[in-house]
């Protein structure tokens, strides 16, 4: 190799332009403006929150200021529990900061093999495999379980996680109406008796907090010859007399194939996991690509979630105090006048619905310069022409600060014209 090949290229100090046509980046022209338009109405961004400080479960400092937090998925509070942090600084100590490396090589610690143990005494089961968050979760369960030739049938109104879990597989996709027992059943119908077929459901919907009638579907679902997984990710720790979810609340545990949770909702870590007492369910290491191809979890991760799961077993109070602070919240605020995503307080999230993206953006701006953070939320998150501001409850929260929620509730929203 000559001196001169040896040398990096220099860069131009004007590159010449791309071309439109050409130019990957152009498709987002259209996100850049809208996004440009709500900033420079006045609005802090919404999707760009930084946490300066976070004192417990239910308080951080925002902006300076010391704020209520009502937009975090830390249902149990566990976040701060001192059994689970102590587990957490033990495995720093004793393991390190991480595993440099895949669970099928060198990624598998002690502890990564505790937390599973503690998901199969929680949940019942006998097959437990944890994932690095709960997006490879759903991605590495639904395009390994459903192949070429077979199908998966989801909920219109899916997350993302399972979407793009469609599309990493290879399967046919079938998606029927949101909680349409009867559009599942007829869905179901039209496909190939003989054929493999996945239903996916959730007990809980991220969005509107709304549930699933999982008892119906399930059923529905075995008459047509499929097996099925729920995704409990905003149920665990609170929904069913174990805290397992709204399949066991409803009385579906023996006809759930599998079951997709977070660490990061109750358990308040990271990382995902995959329950279920399938007897051929360990091939699934072998053959689940986002669970081979990707790091494993710090052990001092898996550490706090294996503490946490273990004493969410036995957290009656917490489930209880969450479930009054949740149906609080929601009749105080339909006694002010908002328009809500439910009737009644299906589960731990509270959306409170608005008319644009315009109002929902000054009336989330108004309650965080109060003191409040909530979620944003809007197309593709929500369902199309759904803008809404999310609360979900924690179980440390207290009385007094249910009733600071619904007075700047009341002020923001008299102040934006939501309500009279």
């Amino acid at each position: 190799m000559t001196e001169a090949a040896a040398q990096p290229h220099a860069l131009p100090a004007d590159p010449a332009p791309v071309a439109p046509d050409r130019d990957l980046m152009s498709k987002f022209d259209g996100l850049i403006a809208e996004r440009r338009a709500l900033l420079d109405s006045g609005v802090t961004d919404p999707f760009a929150i930084v946490m300066e400080q976070v004192k417990s479960p239910t308080e951080a400092v925002i902006e300076g200021r010391d704020t209520i937090l009502l937009g975090t998925y830390n249902y149990m509070g566990m976040t701060f529990d001192p059994d689970v942090i102590a587990a957490g600084h033990a495995a720093l100590d004793r393991f390190g900061s991480g595993t440099n490396g895949s669970r099928m090589l060198n990624g598998t610690f002690q502890d990564h093999m505790e937390v599973e143990q503690a998901l199969r005494d929680f949940y019942g089961t006998t097959g437990a495999i944890v994932f690095s968050t709960g997006y490879m979760a759903n991605l590495g369960m639904i395009s390994t379980l459903a192949g070429k030739g077979d199908y998966v049938i989801l909920d219109a109104d899916s997350h993302a996680s399972i979407y793009d879990g469609c599309k990493q597989g290879v399967a046919e996709i079938v998606r029927f109406r949101h909680n349409s027992v009867e559009d599942l059943d007829k869905r179901l119908g039209r496909l190939p008796r003989d054929a493999g077929k996945l239903v996916v459901l959730e007990g809980v919907y991220s969005m509107l907090g709304d549930i699933a009638p999982l008892k119906e579907m399930v059923a529905v679902a075995r008459k047509h010859g499929a097996m099925v997984l729920s995704d409990e990710a905003h149920s665990m720790g609170f929904y069913g007399p174990n805290g397992r979810g709204v399949y066991e609340a409803q009385g579906c545990e023996g006809d759930v194939d599998f079951i997709v949770g977070t660490f990061s909702k109750s358990v308040g870590t990271v990382g995902g996991f995959c329950v279920s007492n399938h007897p051929k369910f360990e091939a699934i290491r072998l053959a689940c690509r986002p669970y081979i191809f990707t790091a494993s979890l710090p052990p001092s991760v898996v550490a706090t979630a294996a503490a946490s799961i273990r004493k969410l077993a036995t957290a009656t109070a917490k489930r209880a105090q969450l479930w009054t602070n949740a149906r609080t919240l929601h009749a105080g605020l339909r006694q002010l006048g908002f328009r809500l995503g439910t009737e009644q307080a299906d589960s731990a999230i509270i959306a409170v619905i608005l008319e644009d993206q315009q109002q929902a953006a000054m009336m989330w701006q108004a309650l965080l310069h109060a003191g409040l953070y909530v979620n944003l939320a809007r197309p593709p998150a929500t369902p199309a022409g759904t803008f809404l501001l999310r609360c979900s409850l924690c179980a440390e929260h207290t009385p007094a600060q249910i009733e600071r929620v619904l007075g700047m509730f009341a002020d923001a929203g008299r102040a934006v014209g939501v309500i009279a």
